[in-house]
């Protein structure tokens, strides 16, 4: 696939804005078949026909080398400063910041040098010499299910199986604006229910790693790596995946972008109802399954009903029902096959295109909020209004991009709720926006676009002198009324 330009995308965006419909046609029939495509891929996905649209969504060419890759737009000027987006745009964001994040600072990827490692309170860690990250056997726990995900010991010839551990980022913007909230809220200026937003720029991070004692050898080049301190002792781990959380123009709510290894786990099959892997992979032992068995958390006996049979429900985040793979799409509030093409195609481009150790890493989708037309005020009442609703997926939702996104290291076990692959439908989908909205998990529950981050909530809850304890208890419990009790 042909990388595409910043000029021919600007163009493209400019005639998506300022020309009729009849003039793109006679224009996109004089043009390249390169600027032709990417013409189609920036078609709003809102529009009527937008499932009919040949679209192909494409990577841009100054995103390489992977050393100089620049930090995406975002603020005024951006594509997302226009009264209508496309499907496209959001991708294009996800990768570009993802290869932005991860480019090469000497040995170091820039998120390890330029962003500040917190805690699920946002209190800062210390970094002992000798190591880039810091990760504990306390915060192992996937959010929502409890679970604790272990690698599958017939991968590697040592027959061990390894814990996967998370390690959260916060950048210097989101950081300051989240302390600056948090101390106007104790003293009063503002008050707990309000209408402030983390400014455009803001952004965390989640990634998950293992030990690589538990990747073979010769698979272990495959991986990031570098060394980091597991409850005091320094450990060689290998990242296996990252969310991408970051605020841009008319989006509050953050755009939830995952990325993960390529060879962690297969994704289920809708069409034969089956999730195989031909060789053994971290997370899934050689032979198939029919059941939903390796992604269920069993509260009671601490462990999933199947060990090593975590599979990706849903590739890229996209959901299916069973049957023939042109016509299983289900039916939800965002128009498919349209975002799963632009996924495929923008993970095709960047895969042509880069060269180095994270062409290891695929893009797994995102999700977002359909702000178009909104003033900022109105996308922040939008936020408070839909409260636990946010992240509904049924048809006519305000939810838009992988309405089942997840990561197959860190929601492992939280893709779905239900107990049975035949009883997910489009009112259960499970998303980082089921969990993640504009309600606080403390008291009375005011609500605030702020909210939408637990690390704030966490830090505001923190700072009253709750324990953490105390804290992961709320979190439980606005989960469950979030989600589960909503079943």
């Amino acid at each position: 696939m042909k990388i595409v330009s910043k000029a021919t995308a600007i163009l493209c965006i400019a005639l998506l804005f300022f020309t009729s419909c009849e003039e793109k046609k006679k224009e996109k029939n004089n043009e390249d078949s390169e600027t032709s495509s990417t013409a189609k891929a920036q078609t709003t996905y809102d529009l009527a026909d937008a499932e009919t649209i040949d679209s192909t969504c494409a990577c841009l060419t100054d995103w390489f080398p992977h050393t100089q890759t620049p930090a995406p737009a975002e603020g005024k000027g951006s594509p997302f400063d226009a009264s209508s987006t496309t499907n496209c745009i959001f991708h294009q964001w996800s990768w570009q910041k993802f290869l932005w994040l991860t480019k090469p600072d000497g040995d170091t990827p820039l998120f390890l040098k330029e962003t500040i490692q917190v805690d699920p309170y946002m209190s800062p860690v210390t970094i002992p010499s000798g190591v880039s990250l810091v990760l504990t056997s306390s915060e192992a726990e996937q959010a929502g299910s409890s679970g604790i995900l272990k690698s599958n010991p017939n991968f590697n010839a040592n027959g061990k199986s390894g814990t996967v551990y998370y390690a959260i980022y916060m950048n210097d913007i989101m950081n300051t604006a989240a302390k600056e909230y948090a101390a106007q809220i104790a003293s009063g200026k503002l008050q707990p229910a309000n209408s402030q937003a983390f400014p455009v720029g803001s952004f965390e991070l989640k990634t998950s790693w293992v030990s690589t004692e538990v990747i073979p050898e010769s698979e272990r080049g495959n991986y990031y790596t570098t060394n980091a301190s597991i409850d005091g002792t320094t450990t060689e781990v290998a990242m296996l995946g990252m969310h991408v959380v970051g605020v841009v123009e008319n989006h509050p709510e953050f755009i939830w972008a995952t990325f993960e290894h390529n060879s962690l786990a297969p994704a289920f099959d809708w069409t034969t109802g089956t999730a195989s892997a031909d060789s053994e992979t971290l997370l899934f032992k050689k032979g198939s399954t029919s059941s939903i068995d390796g992604i269920y958390w069993n509260s009671k006996t601490g462990a999933p009903n199947a060990a090593s049979e975590a599979y990706i429900l849903f590739e890229y985040g996209v959901p299916r029902v069973q049957g023939a793979p042109d016509s299983n799409f289900m039916e939800t509030s965002q128009s498919e096959p349209l975002n799963y093409n632009n996924i495929q195609n923008i993970n095709n481009c960047v895969a042509e295109n880069l060269s180095d150790v994270w062409n290891n890493y695929a893009y797994s989708g995102s999700i977002w909020v359909n702000t178009d037309g909104l003033t900022p005020a109105e996308q922040v009442a939008l936020l408070k209004n839909e409260g636990y609703n946010l992240g509904k997926a049924t048809p006519g939702s305000v939810t838009r991009g992988s309405v089942n996104a997840a990561n197959i290291t860190m929601e492992t076990y939280t893709q779905t709720f239900n107990s049975s692959l035949s009883s997910i439908d489009a009112s259960n989908l499970a998303n980082c926006l089921s969990c993640h909205n504009a309600k606080s998990f403390s008291g009375n529950q005011p609500t605030s676009p702020l909210y939408i981050s637990h690390v704030f909530n966490g830090y505001l809850e923190s700072q009253k002198g709750t324990s953490k304890k105390d804290i992961k208890l709320m979190k439980v419990k606005d989960f469950q009324e979030a989600y589960i009790d909503k079943q």
